[in-house]
């Protein structure tokens, strides 16, 4: 069964749809500065790529929903909207009987990548535990009236998952997937996966992610993997990767479900896969074995060679290890014949759960132009990297088949394979 893409969602800190967000990479432009959402003097790194102009209600446009969903969240409910509207999901089902209504809900799934929370989600009971020293009886004498009571429910990984399927009537399958980076990506092949089985015929799929916060900030920096103020991939000056936050989201439909809505469509799913070095939290095999594996299974699941890959758009997060690796696993997969490579945290920072899906939304947004970004903050590849086809400026992809890879802790590795439409 063909899957398709009808709808596509995205939001970072350098633009608020993939469309704008990929305009900022082609004219060169990264969301990395220094933190502005709080005090970060006297902090060791103090880059990160956040939302500018942050505001929640209008992002979601419920006031009375912030009581009980956190920034992340809103990310991600913002993305699956924008996604459900550009498909045109709802303008479709408003105008089908009742019956039919009920029939399209059932059919209309949703699975969402999540981090799984941040520190920050404690913060809140740091003023009670300071004024309480330590006295465990005052501290739980005065919970109720120090501490939001919806706390817990602010504070679910699932959150995205329920208020999407709320918002918008989704009754078929769902899942939330904590995967650390590859969760939205695994989304992704989860919701194709929904559709290919005849679970569903259309799913809502996203990953969202908001770590830009003090001490996910301090600890990536004691493991070693912050950059001091730019991300560079593949650059022999890379000294590591930098935060990101934001959203990302897909409507994938069958396509019997597409043609018979008339719906526009922006791609194809032709095939994911992942596989695990399961090495340690931290460790990356030199030889790229685990996202080489990964780019073998989605390839031939798509049934396509390397050779008909158009554009790479990578993991590309700038710490050397995760790059020097990752280079040699293109090389292992595509040889002297790899298409051009491309990435995007340059730009848009590292959202952890959200990076995979969000690239793969730019890398529909991007082939779809027939366009391969340049890496605006490369500018002297490293050796170990050699053989990679990667460039600082824009280049014209070799077709229009898209593959998506995406890396994280634990030695996880995802990839997915997409056949842009002409724009």
């Amino acid at each position: 069964m063909s899957v398709v893409v009808t709808g596509t969602g995205a939001i970072c800190g350098a633009g608020a749809s993939p469309s704008a967000i990929v305009d900022a990479a082609l004219a060169a432009r990264s969301a990395i500065a220094e933190v502005a959402s709080f005090d970060a003097t006297g902090w060791p790194r103090r880059h990160a790529a956040e939302v500018t102009d942050y505001n929640a209600a209008k992002l979601v446009g419920d006031r009375k929903l912030l009581k009980l969903i956190r920034r992340s969240d809103v990310f991600g409910i913002y993305a699956a909207d924008a996604a459900i509207a550009q498909a045109g999901l709802e303008a479709h089902r408003q105008a089908l009987d009742e019956a039919a209504q009920v029939a399209f809900a059932e059919a209309t799934g949703c699975y969402v990548g999540s981090g799984g929370g941040a520190f920050n989600v404690n913060y809140d009971y740091f003023p009670l535990m300071a004024e309480s020293k330590g006295d465990m009886g005052a501290f739980g004498r005065e919970l109720g009236s120090s501490v939001n009571p919806m706390w817990l429910l602010r504070t679910l990984p699932n959150n995205v998952l329920c208020h999407v399927g709320i918002r918008h009537g989704l009754k078929g399958p769902n899942g939330c997937i904590t995967n650390h980076t590859t969760s939205g990506l695994l989304a992704v092949i989860e919701g194709a996966e929904a559709i290919r089985e005849g679970e569903a015929e259309r799913i809502v799929s996203a990953g969202h992610d908001a770590p830009i916060e003090p001490q996910t900030m301090l600890y990536y920096h004691r493991c070693g993997l912050m950059a001091e103020s730019a991300l560079r991939p593949f650059d022999v000056a890379r000294d590591g990767s930098l935060l990101g936050e934001g959203a990302a989201a897909l409507v994938l439909e069958s396509g019997a479900s597409a043609a018979a809505r008339g719906a526009t469509v922006l791609a194809e799913y032709l095939g994911g896969g992942d596989a695990s070095e399961g090495g340690g939290l931290l460790h990356l095999r030199e030889d790229g074995d685990g996202a080489a594996r990964a780019i073998d299974a989605a390839l031939a699941d798509a049934g396509v060679a390397p050779a008909d890959v158009g554009v790479i758009v990578a993991h590309a997060n700038g710490t050397p290890l995760s790059d020097r690796s990752e280079a040699a696993a293109l090389r292992r997969v595509f040889g002297a014949a790899m298409p051009p490579v491309t990435g995007f945290k340059w730009a848009t920072g590292h959202p952890l759960a959200a990076s995979g899906i969000l690239d793969a939304a730019l890398g529909i947004e991007a082939a779809r132009r027939r366009v391969a970004p340049g890496i605006a903050t490369l500018a002297t590849l490293d050796p170990a990297c050699t053989g990679v086809a990667v460039s600082r400026d824009a280049r014209a992809t070799r077709g229009d088949v898209v593959l998506v890879v995406c890396r994280g802790f634990g030695g996880t590795n995802a990839a997915v394979v997409l056949r842009a439409r002409p724009a």
